[in-house]
């Protein structure tokens, strides 16, 4: 794919699919189909499959800022048999796009600094580049890119507002940042100076998803907090101080929020416990819906409060808050109710997270309580097939509510209702 890319100066990047990326090169004058032109192009880092079907526009502050067109998609290969090498050259290729077709070849002449030359077939011609004024992907121009954005009513620019992300019932961009605009007060509470991770999927549904749990943005309402792992390497995670920030997130392509069992405080200390029931395939919806049951009694004999949401998918999540004990602790709690269930009812539950082994059964996944885990938030999307939403409900609706029955096209009724955790952090 080619796209045209005014960023502080306008150039074209060229990206050829390889071994799982886009190997990159920024063109600043763009390929020529003449033979004798030497245009330069330079090697730029590899970017994510994801990033194929990009068009719109970065925000200031993000690396990249500035407009950018699909102004090419197609296949390419290369014209002799034997291996590519782009850290060496040269790389000899045709392409076979909408625009650009033919052979070129990309000559190495000085570190990340390359010539991309035609090659003498059928496809030379003098065709100046810049008569092509719209994108392949839209037919839009640069012009009507950069102005087809939204403002949110809160404060955050979300671009190409019109992006279809879910296909089913045709949800756009701008749809899910409403959405979170809509119910940011009731998801704020748990996203709010709490780590988190994000599944982001530039492409929507069913395209590539990828997750992001270090900071990558310099947003002012997105905090920083750095932490160590085994190895003593320190890494930038971060947490969401506001809707702007929980808008911002949506802009970059975020669209499903998990969280951790600990504040960014104290991540120390875990004050969330989390149970997810994950029903083997086939298993009728009734037999979930004991499970949560059998699981609520025994959180009640251990005097455990407990609340319940749906999870977006096939079973459901039940949250037990806690006053603050170490992740040790924690995650042996969580053991042994887990351990409880199984023991109590032979036959209908299992630990076993491998598929095989919970045939007719269902997983009850404990392993969520450990210091770095995650759990998806209360009210976060989920990236399904629809755009169903991991949505608190109260414990009188088990029997009403399906796993995923909450979507973005009716939440907004029941948040006109009293909120089902409106105690959770008392």
């Amino acid at each position: 794919m080619v796209q045209h890319h005014i960023a502080r100066r306008d150039h074209y990047d060229l990206r050829l699919e390889f071994d799982g990326v886009y190997v990159s090169f920024a063109v600043p004058k763009g390929p020529s189909f003449n033979t004798k032109d030497k245009r330069l192009a330079v090697r730029v880092e590899d970017h994510p499959i994801s990033y194929g079907n990009f068009e719109g526009v970065i925000p200031n502050g993000e690396y990249g800022a500035g407009t950018v067109m699909l102004f090419d998609k197609g296949y390419w290969h290369p014209l002799k048999s034997n291996s590519v090498d782009f850290d060496k050259g040269p790389v000899k290729f045709f392409l076979d796009g909408k625009r650009f077709k033919g052979g070129w070849s990309l000559i190495k002449f000085k570190d990340d600094n390359y010539l991309l030359i035609k090659e003498k077939d059928e496809f030379v011609s003098n065709i100046n580049i810049n008569k092509f004024k719209t994108s392949v992907k839209t037919g839009r121009t640069m012009s009507e890119i950069t102005y087809n954005k939204v403002k949110s009513i809160i404060d955050v620019e979300i671009t190409n507002p019109d992006k279809v992300i879910y296909r089913k019932g045709k949800v756009t961009k701008k749809d899910i940042a409403e959405y979170y605009e809509l119910v940011g007060k009731r998801m704020m509470p748990f996203l709010d100076n709490r780590l988190i991770s994000t599944i982001r999927c530039p492409s929507g549904e069913g395209g590539e998803k990828f997750f992001m749990k270090h900071l990558n943005s310099n947003s002012k309402d997105l905090g920083i907090k750095k932490i160590k792992n085994k190895n003593n390497e320190v890494s930038d995670y971060y947490y969401i101080k506001n809707i702007n920030g929980l808008l911002s997130e949506v802009q970059m392509n975020s669209y499903e929020f998990h969280i951790w069992g600990s504040l960014a405080s104290s991540v120390k200390k875990a004050d969330i416990l989390v149970f997810d029931l994950d029903p083997d395939e086939g298993l009728s919806l009734k037999k979930v819906r004991d499970g949560v049951r059998d699981l609520k009694s025994i959180l009640d004999n251990l005097k455990l409060k407990s609340y319940l949401k749906t999870s977006g998918g096939k079973g459901y999540h039940i949250y037990v808050p806690l006053s603050g004990c170490t992740w040790d602790k924690c995650e042996r709690i969580a053991s042994d109710i887990a351990k409880i269930i199984v023991n109590e009812y032979p036959g209908k539950y299992t630990i076993n997270m491998r598929k095989e082994k919970r045939k007719g059964k269902i997983f009850i996944d404990y392993f969520r309580n450990k210091k770095g885990s995650t759990s998806v938030c209360p009210y976060s999307l989920r990236l399904r097939e629809k755009p169903s939403v991991s949505c608190p409900i109260f414990w009188s609706e088990l029997d009403k509510i399906k796993p995923d029955g909450i979507t973005i096209n009716n939440i907004k009724e029941r948040l006109k209702k009293r909120d089902p955790w409106y105690d959770f952090f008392e």
